[in-house]
């Protein structure tokens, strides 16, 4: 009796994780994590800080519609808000400079803002994802750093 073998399958990449319809979440910002998404009432934090210099690009961390883009909320400084579909939203705070206006169309890795420290104290980004309204935590939806 002879055994077959069978030869093993080419693995294919696996395509990134995709969200109702839209492209997969990216980094919105080089740099280390200098504060983590955290529940805790005694840390409650609503997203990520991520630090860097003055003037350092900030990039859609997915495609959509520029829904807010002002100062109004000075606790956030210049912010961004870019609605990706009828579940998710991301906020990017604190940035000297606002490269997008509302109602423009951004796509993923685009450069929308320079990083700042308006409405804070030390220059980073405070990047914040919403799916319906409720802070997520980024971390899970962004792929790993290198």
């Amino acid at each position: 009796v002879s055994a077959k073998t069978k030869t093993p399958r080419k693995l294919r990449p696996v395509e990134p994780k995709r969200f109702d319809g839209f492209a997969a979440w990216q980094w919105p910002a080089k740099g280390a994590v200098s504060r983590r998404y955290s529940t805790k009432s005694s840390a409650l934090h609503k997203g990520l800080d991520i630090r860097g210099k003055r003037g350092q690009s900030i990039y859609a961390a997915n495609t959509g519609i520029v829904v807010y883009a002002g100062a109004g909320l000075p606790a956030y400084g210049k912010l961004l808000i870019v609605k990706h579909n009828e579940t998710y939203l991301s906020a990017y705070a604190h940035n000297s400079q606002l490269l997008v206006n509302e109602g423009d169309k951004v796509k993923v890795g685009q450069q929308i803002a320079e990083m700042g420290k308006s409405g804070t104290t030390f220059e980073h980004l405070h990047f914040e994802i919403r799916k319906k309204g409720v802070p997520l935590n980024p971390i899970s939806l962004l792929p790993k750093k290198k």
